[in-house]
């Protein structure tokens, strides 16, 4: 295991976000300037498809960060029996899942009832055996997340836990990373069932954001949110939640309802928009 793994297991995770935090945040001219233009420059960040193209207009650091792109910088795919990327991302595994086990990494797996909690098990019980796609994205990608494909919100819990790092050194080295994280799994009735998006947090990942929910972060204890009552319907494409710096979405479908696209592969990588299965018809 390398040394910068080891060390992940001493570092205080949820302390050094907030620190980060405050820095992303800081509505210091000069601070926040500093550390734009050296992200821009470190990352060669494209601002031409931003909808505000000046980075010096953003009040802070993190507002650059989870800026807002035009909408003809991310088509969405138009056909209505794919399924899209919500993110923009590399393609971290994806494939079936053997009962509850998904494949974290070669040699490690993860349960699916682990991954959504207690909370949510009415709903991970109808996606065993299903299939599942990881994503993700590495801090100069839009940290923007959109919606799949169009659905009616039905759950969602907070699941508090560490802020390991979520690259690939440490997916392929410490075990059961995604189930070890912080993370909010929302659940979604759609044309195929209920499917479930999962927004990990890692390390430096000061919060995730929800339009419709505020999440505190960190979180001492599981939070759980039950829309059944509600009819609060999200098309395909829009937005429904925010990183800030790196981290993971990892989608999951029932068994049987869907087709993952021949052409995935393992650090290929896709756009907001771009299709990775099909609906059969």
């Amino acid at each position: 295991m390398q040394l910068t793994t080891l060390i992940q297991y001493i570092l205080p995770h949820h302390l050094l976000s907030r620190l980060i935090g405050k820095l992303a945040n800081s509505k210091s001219i000069w601070l926040k300037n500093f550390l734009i233009d050296c992200f821009i420059k470190h990352y060669k960040i494209d601002m031409s498809t931003a909808v505000e193209t000046n980075p010096h207009n953003y009040p802070n650091f993190n507002a650059l960060f989870t800026r807002a792109l035009l909408s003809k910088a991310r088509p969405i795919d138009n056909n209505q029996q794919t399924i899209i990327s919500p993110v923009d991302a590399k393609i971290s595994q994806f494939g079936a899942i053997n009962r509850e086990k998904l494949i974290q990494a070669k040699g490690f797996t993860f349960d699916l009832s682990t991954l959504l909690s207690d909370k949510l098990k009415i709903y991970s019980d109808q996606l065993i055996n299903g299939n599942f796609i990881t994503l993700y994205l590495s801090p100069s990608d839009y940290h923007r997340i959109h919606m799949p494909l169009d659905g009616k919100l039905l759950a969602m819990a907070h699941i508090p836990g560490k802020l390991f790092s979520v690259n690939n050194s440490t997916v392929n080295t410490i075990p059961q990373v995604f189930t070890r994280n912080e993370r909010v799994a929302v659940i979604f009735e759609t044309i195929i069932g209920p499917i479930a998006v999962v927004m990990v947090g890692a390390m430096l990942v000061a919060s995730i954001s929800i339009p419709w929910e505020k999440i505190p972060t960190p979180a001492k204890t599981i939070a759980s949110w039950d829309y059944t009552q509600q009819s609060i319907m999200i098309t395909r494409g829009s937005e429904i939640g925010q990183f800030q710096f790196g981290s993971t979405v990892i989608l999951i479908f029932p068994s049987q309802t869907t087709k993952l696209l021949e052409s995935l592969h393992i650090n290929s990588k896709v756009l907001v928009g771009e299709k990775l299965a099909l609906i059969p018809i």
